[in-house]
């Protein structure tokens, strides 16, 4: 089942009618999530039934359904809205050491029979993989686990025309923060429902519904140099009642574009950089591709050979944690039906342990950590839930004050890492520090130092974390990098 919608400002009328269709109808109250789950189940089951049938060593099936709604205002007018609703299925497929991968939105009898054939038609003509497998039967749940505050109703009965409200509400308290701000790249609030369902041949049968939902607004000030200046804010939680206000959003958003005003050039040098969390966040998640085993086994990380060794600075402790509270990534099993459980990827610098599904492990002859994930296509590889970077108890303003210049990064630009080397340099947007304060904005300006050398570098860490995304990280402060200026 599917549809989606762009709509022009003309259309808009016609489109959230559309989208208020009862074909589009989410999952809403506990009765209809439970007759989802079980169709879903059901549907998976069978094809895995099917496939055993048909003379395959191993079969594992994966089946999704939900729905996703997207709006956006500019300047107070509707510029979009698109909402898509998707059911489909997805199959692994084992024979000899063989494997096949086959998906279908096809849900007709006709549809999952071509589905199924084609299966046991790849899975025969597949070159043999002699680290190919489910995971070890032992280690794979034989009770269903229960999955608690994953999914919110709240969410999946947000319509367009209160979606749209929630954008034009953003938007509208930016604007009205201050006559600098005369523009707008508009706001968007977007909100997503999805169950799922996953039963393996080796005995796991399991599946959860999630939810989320996020706002953000990008204003743009005019500058005294006739330019244009963006900024952005955003909230995002997996219940509607935990998202900030569409006010505050708004707010913060102009605060950060009004911040930007009059950027200043810099010359090049070395100094201290303060990276703010949604810039520290990308900084981790550096660290996160340069963990997961399949990484490690295609020596295309850094990081290989490196365990128990010192990778950062002593203030440094990650922890992949797939048990946080309405954690963006919190799961109650693995892709491999394996329960859940806590890893500690770095404990005060020292590196403990690599991210394995089994397919990894068993390339790296290390055990799994319960780290698949399943694609809608039936792929299993490896993935975080929530990694984090730890907090402490030192505020964000006092490692600034204790900055005597350095650089403060709230934004960055590009690609520049490479994990085989470690090697980083990307383009940097903030603000100069001196005497402990934010000066001046600063721009087209780049940092650049090998990863290795930035996490041991790393001399403080704020107390600041915001699970909004499933990589967090809290203010981090590196003594000194390669600052690119005039």
């Amino acid at each position: 089942m599917g549809l989606g919608l762009f709509s022009p400002v003309a259309d808009v009328e016609r489109l959230t009618a559309a989208v208020r269709s009862p074909r589009l109808a989410v999952v809403s109250g506990k009765q209809g999530l439970e007759q989802r789950l079980e169709e879903l189940d059901e549907l998976a089951a069978g094809a895995v039934d099917r496939a055993i049938a048909g003379g395959v060593d191993v079969a594992e099936a994966i089946a999704r359904g939900g729905s996703e709604l997207s709006t956006k205002v500019r300047m107070g007018e509707p510029e979009l809205v698109e909402e898509a609703g998707h059911r489909g299925i997805g199959l692994r497929v084992i024979k000899n050491q063989r494997v096949a991968l086959t998906s279908t939105s096809d849900l007709t009898e006709s549809g999952l029979s071509r589905f199924i054939a084609d299966a046991l038609e790849l899975v025969d003509v597949s070159q043999e993989d002699p680290f190919a497998g489910p995971a070890d039967p032992e280690l794979v749940a034989k009770q269903r686990p229960g999955a608690d505050e994953l999914y919110d109703p709240a969410v999946g009965e947000i319509d367009a025309d209160q979606a749209l409200d929630w954008a034009r509400r953003g938007e509208a308290a930016a604007l009205q923060v201050d006559d600098r701000i005369t523009n707008s790249d508009g706001a968007t609030f977007s909100r997503v429902s999805r169950v799922f369902a996953m039963v393996l041949s080796g005995g796991f049968r399991g599946g959860y519904a999630t939810s989320s939902a996020s706002l953000v607004v990008v204003p743009i000030a005019d500058d005294d140099d006739h330019k244009k200046r963006r900024g952005h804010h955003w909230t995002a939680r997996r219940y509607l009642a935990d998202l900030d206000s569409a006010e505050d959003v708004g707010a913060e958003a102009a605060r950060r574009t009004l911040r930007l005003l009059g950027p200043r050039k810099v010359s090049s040098c070395e100094a201290p950089v303060i990276f703010e969390p949604d810039a520290a966040r990308s900084i981790l998640g550096m660290m996160a591709s340069c963990v997961s085993g399949g990484s490690i086994w295609r020596k295309q990380s850094y990081l290989a050979d490196r365990i128990d060794t010192r990778v950062a600075s002593e203030l440094v402790t990650i922890v992949d944690d797939p048990f946080l509270p309405r954690g963006p990534g919190t799961r109650p099993f693995d892709g491999e039906g394996l329960l859940s459980r806590r890893n500690t990827v770095v404990d005060s610098g020292i590196l403990e342990t690599f991210l394995c599904d089994s397919y990894s492990g068993r390339k790296l002859d290390r055990p799994t950590t319960a780290s698949a994930v399943r694609s809608s296509g039936g792929a299993v590889g490896v993935s975080t839930t929530n990694l984090v970077l730890q907090p402490t108890d030192q505020s964000p303003q006092d490692i600034l004050a204790a900055t005597k210049s350095g650089l403060y990064v709230t934004e960055m630009m590009g690609m520049g890492f490479n994990p085989v080397t470690g090697d980083f340099s990307r383009g940097a947007v903030g603000f100069w520090i001196e005497n402990g304060e934010l000066a001046y904005p600063v721009s087209e300006v780049t940092i650049s130092l090998n990863a290795d050398e930035l996490f041991k570098g790393i001399d403080a860490v704020g107390s600041d974390l915001d699970l909004r995304s499933a990589i967090a990280a809290p203010t981090i402060r590196v003594a000194s990098m390669t600052i690119g200026g005039r």
